[in-house]
């Protein structure tokens, strides 16, 4: 018989919530037993979500069911931390948390860094999971084949566009329509959020990483999506970098190595991240695509779930880009 468990969503109304629903709604071994949302209460999924219309009768409520197997968290950055204090739930819940709340170690924190590429044993044996940020995301995964053997020693050119979605949801000046078509802009240079859990991955993989990451975040005028580039000095060739990349993905089933230079759209409704490795006049240039509210969040929350369930890990990631 299929092994099925029981999941809840906190913040359905948002992005990630959205696709986080949709996911679960097609996965094999996924039944939702309830969407929290406190503005929504009473109204179907379907009425803010509009692209479910059809696949779902659910509706939001502002009750928790604490009879499931795992509890999403899909709020704000800081709202997770005070939503859990306020809401105790049994020991026996798994929580898979999207927010930046518990991504940094620190004194009582019992969440496991959930990136799959970098700590794949430990995750299936946790029970509470700090999902990655976006950003953090696309960049490790372009740099941990290099980390592992301690290859991080120069400073570390990052450049990363984003689109609108990374935003959220509420509106702000620079996520209006008639602001962002057209347009593009720097922001956060240098200072990022993302980069402390950066940093602290690499220093955990292997300690004698100490080059410097500058990282100049940008928006995009597109609405989906993260592409980055990244560049610094090696001593390697394309052909040895290439091989190091291919020897350390070989066994991960959602980030490749492609011959060819990538695009955003062979990413866009996936949970892949692809990547292009070649070495030009001494320096190693990295580009990484990944779709921000799947591969960035909710798609690496879905596969964190498989495997701390051991379900198949791509069970319910199984999506064809939308490549025109």
């Amino acid at each position: 018989m299929k092994k099925m468990i029981k999941v809840g969503i906190v913040g359905g109304a948002g992005y990630t919530g959205g696709e986080l629903i949709r996911l679960l709604l097609l996965h094999p071994n996924v039944e939702i037993s309830f969407v929290h949302s406190r503005s929504n209460a009473g109204k179907l999924i379907s009425s803010v979500h509009h692209d479910l219309l059809g696949d779902t009768f659910l509706s939001f409520t502002d009750q928790i069911n604490k009879t499931v197997d795992l509890v999403f968290l899909c709020l704000a950055h800081g709202e997770s931390a005070k939503w859990l204090k306020e809401n105790s739930l049994p020991e026996n819940i798994s929580i898979i948390d999207l927010s930046q709340d518990f991504r940094l170690s620190f004194e009582g924190n019992d969440f496991i860094y959930g990136l799959p590429e970098f700590q794949k044993e430990i995750i299936v044996k946790a029970k509470h999971i700090a999902n990655p940020g976006c950003f953090a995301t696309a960049i490790q995964l372009a740099l941990l084949p290099l980390a592992e053997k301690g290859l991080l020693h120069d400073d570390i050119q990052v450049s990363a566009i984003t689109g609108s979605t990374g935003a959220g949801q509420s509106l702000s000046a620079t996520s209006h329509y008639t602001w962002r078509f057209g347009n593009h802009s720097a922001y956060k240079s240098l200072e990022h959020q993302h980069l402390a859990e950066i940093g602290e991955t690499f220093l955990k993989m292997n300690p004698s990483n100490s080059g410097a990451i500058h990282f100049i975040p940008q928006r995009g005028s597109f609405t989906r999506g993260i592409f980055a580039t990244i560049h610094f000095p090696t001593n390697l060739n394309s052909q040895e970098a290439n091989s190091i990349y291919s020897a350390f993905y070989s066994n991960q089933p959602f980030t490749h190595v492609s011959e060819k230079a990538i695009d955003l759209k062979q990413v866009i409704n996936t949970n892949k991240c692809l990547l292009h490795v070649e070495v030009i006049n001494g320096r190693i240039v990295i580009t990484s695509a990944i779709d921000n509210l799947l591969k960035g969040a909710s798609g690496q929350a879905v596969q964190n779930m498989n495997l701390i369930f051991g379900f198949e890990e791509t069970s319910g990631l199984k999506l064809k880009s939308l490549a025109y």
